[in-house]
């Protein structure tokens, strides 16, 4: 009761309340002015299409790159794996500001054309896949840890590699790809910052324009907002019934490692081609490191104010939220429970459907007299996260639990165990490590989002990355690229560190499982 009220408060009623403001008279006739001009139509399906192009070459790279270093020995493999996630952890527009010390004005390779390639929609589609290809790596990597290597192991009997990959592994992972195609599908239709600094139209960038820009006009947002829900709810009908919610159960555990496939004299030449996809998206932040230096972090840390304070309050609150939320949901979507599905679609719509879409209901729902308390502080800006990021936990709790038998639950529940009790004693502390593991992820996002802070945030309450971006356009170049640097250097701590207390936890579960008789 209390994840389904959760969701539905969260995640369902913004998006509900943007719509139910079409219903008056004059809501009626905002929408057929608005929606009915072409211009309009035209720009969505331009950004459409923008998306299903950087999801094909995202999901193209990432799944060759996931089978490489899964499933053959390239050199460094490991390495290169944390390597390659770092950039997906970050806000996009600050690898593309990154972009811009490397072939914009004054860049390290800078001339007319790299300019002209940079500001253009072929820009932006490149530094979008680059960015969003770890997305697909990664669950790629997923669930190619979860098949099951007896059927590989069969399968390289009678055939070479590249049949045992085509016909055996690529089908088995299916439902992790297509997952991972519909997360860059949807985050690269909801991304403002990327468009907005390359100067390229999106239709994100019109809902934005229409709240909080010279042309704020509400009400043309709402109705602007609803193409958005369509497409929102088309993803989720496509993940949900389609895949048939098998997304979160093909990441498994498998018994036993397999043993890469060996490259040969092959391993060195195509380790370079691995390696180079794999670094391409570090060099917009060495660039950035080389553009800020000393000075630049120096020059950061005075103008920081409030913001880096208000980003991981938000952060903290609003990943703590999602965590609870999730773990609830997610262990009813993984001991299949009734009506879990149904919270499990609308988490993920909220977050398929653009940040835009979310914010107008969240603006709608609390620019009232009563919930000025909510609206003039952080808390709309953690209500917006919640919303937003909340299938991180439900998705992360679920892959978790499904791994456990429910027995133990069962045997709880048969002494006198209540639903909070085995939760509380029993589930959290079992699967501990990759419930850390989700609350790290979900923190992560929250630092990185642009798309629904920047809508949301209070006067004078701005986080680190509204901070950033308003100071691209008129701030001094060596302060913004201090402020992008201390962002990554920021992100990169609370990786390693996360990490390696969710590493030295597993070693040590390990250590005392392994003790008992």
């Amino acid at each position: 009761m209390v994840g389904a009220l959760g969701v539905v408060w969260w995640c369902a009623l913004p998006l509900l309340i943007s719509n139910l403001a079409l219903l008056d008279g004059d809501g009626w006739s905002t929408l057929q002015s608005t929606l009915g001009q072409a211009r309009l139509w035209l720009l969505l399906g331009r950004s459409l299409l923008h998306s299903l192009a950087v999801t094909a070459v995202a999901t193209a790279m990432g799944v060759s790159l996931g089978v490489a270093l899964e499933k053959t020995d390239i050199i460094g493999r490991r390495v290169g794996l944390w390597l390659h996630l770092l950039p997906l952890f970050l806000p996009p527009f600050l690898v593309a500001f990154g972009w811009f010390h490397v072939f914009g004005r004054g860049g390290w390779f800078h001339s007319l054309w790299t300019s002209r390639m940079l500001f253009s929609q072929w820009g932006m589609l490149l530094t979008l896949a680059l960015v969003l290809t770890p997305v697909v790596t990664a669950l790629s990597v997923l669930g190619l840890r979860g098949v099951d290597p007896s059927l590989e192991d069969a399968a390289r009997c009678v055939a070479p590699p590249w049949r045992v990959v085509t016909g055996i592994t690529l089908p088995l992972i299916l439902p992790a790809i297509s997952l991972g195609a519909i997360i860059v599908f949807a985050l690269t239709l909801s991304e403002v910052g990327v468009p907005m600094f390359l100067r390229v139209r999106s239709y994100g960038g019109a809902v934005f324009a229409r709240l909080g820009g010279i042309d704020d006009v509400p009400g043309e947002a709402v109705a602007l907002v609803l193409p958005l829900l369509l497409v929102g709810v088309l993803l989720v009908l496509v993940e949900q019934r389609v895949l048939a919610g098998r997304s979160f159960e093909s990441f498994g555990l498998r018994a036993r490692q397999l043993t890469p496939v060996q490259l040969g004299r092959y391993r060195g030449a195509i380790s370079a081609a691995v390696w180079l996809l794999l670094l391409a998206p570090l060099s917009p932040l060495v660039a950035l490191a080389a553009a800020a230096g000393v000075g630049g972090l120096w020059q950061a840390s005075g103008w920081l104010g409030t913001s880096l304070q208000s980003s991981l309050l938000a952060g903290v609150v609003a990943a703590t939220l999602i965590s609870g939320l999730g773990i609830i949901v997610g262990h009813a979507l993984a001991r299949r429970r009734a009506g879990a599905r149904v919270l499990d679609a609308v988490a993920l719509l909220a977050f398929v459907v653009p940040s835009s879409a979310m914010g107008v209901g969240l603006i709608d729902l609390y620019n009232r007299p009563y919930g000025q308390f909510v609206y003039a502080s952080m808390a709309i800006v953690v209500l917006g996260l919640v919303a937003r990021y909340a299938v991180i936990g439900v998705r992360t709790a679920a892959v978790v639990i499904v791994q456990s038998s429910p027995h133990k639950e069962e045997a709880a529940a048969v002494f006198g165990a209540g639903y909070a009790r085995r939760l509380l004693r029993l589930v959290i502390p079992m699967h501990a490590r990759g419930l850390l593991g989700g609350w790290l992820i979900a923190l992560v996002f929250c630092l990185r989002d642009l798309d629904t802070v920047v809508m949301l945030h209070p006067a004078g309450m701005q986080p680190l990355t509204v901070r950033i971006f308003t100071l691209e356009a008129n701030g001094p170049p060596q302060l913004v690229a201090g402020l992008s640097l201390l962002h990554i250097i920021i992100t990169a701590l609370l990786l390693g560190v996360g990490g390696r207390l969710i590493v030295r936890r597993g070693r040590a579960g390990g250590g005392r499982h392994r003790g008992q008789p």
